[in-house]
């Protein structure tokens, strides 16, 4: 088991006490101009105090902190490490014998243990946070939001393939629909729509103007009508999930969903895999920006903690441009999800690597 010195709790103390200030400030002025922004949605639409105060806030607070717990995490690496190195502290420390490498300790330590809150954060609390979150936004913010989706494509199971034109999201109903069932390549059953509307308290579709061809024989049949109740595998939230929603879904809701898309041949799984591995992979750069973060820190300078945190805060915009930047080659080519994901924490750990070896020592 490792063993803490004295001067290991002095540093994870001060550093843990560096951290939460930041974050504490930060949620203050972001609830200050979050405020100011939506002050006229909120009296605009009624929005009840009881439900800003005890609904909306405190889970938009978690979503705030989880989001930015790296970014956190780093400005206080630098703040902390640059009062220290101001002090002579640095010197002081590795003159009683501490190497720099065994300085890194209580950093990792508090690292871990933010780590593993912001991991366990991101896969359930959090999801959970932003439902509410959601539901108060679409309730009383975003009430003119639209997501009418064209020419769709899906594959609803092993042999079904299911088409739409257009799919209107504010009445759920959809225009030219078609379904095609294969059997060992041949199609074998066809189904012909001119609009499809989803029935909520059946969990069916209304199937309007529809012509089915069968020919699971020999003699081909046709069949039409007017309207009629129909069970498929595929629910409106398949046509498209807006980017906050899918960040709403747990870790297991998560999987099922990829699960699910997948099986239908939905272009859509690479979104949610990169969500998947998003939130495992930011917990994990905190480490590789704290090292990066004492690096520049543990060196006087004569600009002081304003010079290390200018530098650090452009690097870690950087990091966040790769991040976004990455991740687009992932859903525009074949890259996989999780190496566009972790191929900003594979560069910044080299950085980071660099950085260490020409800190001094």
């Amino acid at each position: 088991m490792m063993l803490l010195k004295k001067i290991d709790w002095y540093i994870i103390r001060k550093f843990l006490g560096t951290f939460l200030l930041i974050i504490v400030l930060f949620t203050v002025v972001a609830i200050v101009f979050d405020i100011t922004e939506k002050l006229d949605d909120f009296l605009d639409n009624d929005a009840p105090l009881s439900e800003i105060v005890l609904i909306y806030y405190p889970n938009f607070i978690p979503y705030l902190l989880v989001l930015y717990t790296p970014l956190f995490l780093f400005i206080a690496t630098i703040l902390f490490t640059s009062r220290l190195a101001a002090k002579s502290e640095i010197i002081a420390i590795t003159n009683t014998g501490m190497s720099f490498r065994r300085f890194f300790r209580p950093y990792f330590v508090t690292a871990a243990i933010v780590c593993s809150l912001n991991l366990y954060a991101n896969h359930w609390l959090l999801p959970n946070a932003n439902k509410k979150r959601i539901a108060f936004e679409n309730k009383y913010i975003n009430l003119h939001y639209e997501n009418n989706t064209d020419n769709i494509h899906m594959q609803v199971d092993k042999n079904t393939y299911m088409y739409v034109q257009n799919f209107r999201v504010s009445d759920t109903t959809g225009f030219k629909f078609s379904i095609d069932k294969f059997k060992d390549g041949k199609l074998i059953w066809k189904l012909r729509s001119e609009k499809v509307i989803w029935n909520e308290p059946t969990k069916q579709w209304k199937v309007v103007n529809y012509v089915i061809r069968n020919n699971y024989t020999n003699h081909e049949s046709l069949h039409e009508g007017k309207d009629t109740l129909m069970t498929i595998n595929f629910s409106p939230q398949d046509f498209g999930r807006k980017t906050e929603e899918t960040s709403a879904l747990n870790a297991r809701e998560l999987n099922d969903v990829i699960k699910n898309e997948t099986l239908k041949g939905s272009d859509s799984v690479v979104y949610y895999l990169i969500e998947k591995y998003k939130r495992t992979a930011m917990p994990f750069a905190m480490f590789i920006l704290i090292v990066i973060g004492v690096s520049l820190s543990a060196r006087k300078l004569r600009g002081g903690t304003g010079l290390h945190l200018a530098i650090g805060i452009a690097l870690c915009f950087v990091y966040i441009f790769f991040q976004q930047f990455s991740a687009t080659f992932s859903t525009n080519s074949s890259l996989p999800a999780w190496l566009g994901v972790w191929i900003p924490n594979f560069l910044f750990a080299a950085i980071a690597w660099y950085l260490y070896r020409k800190a001094p020592k």
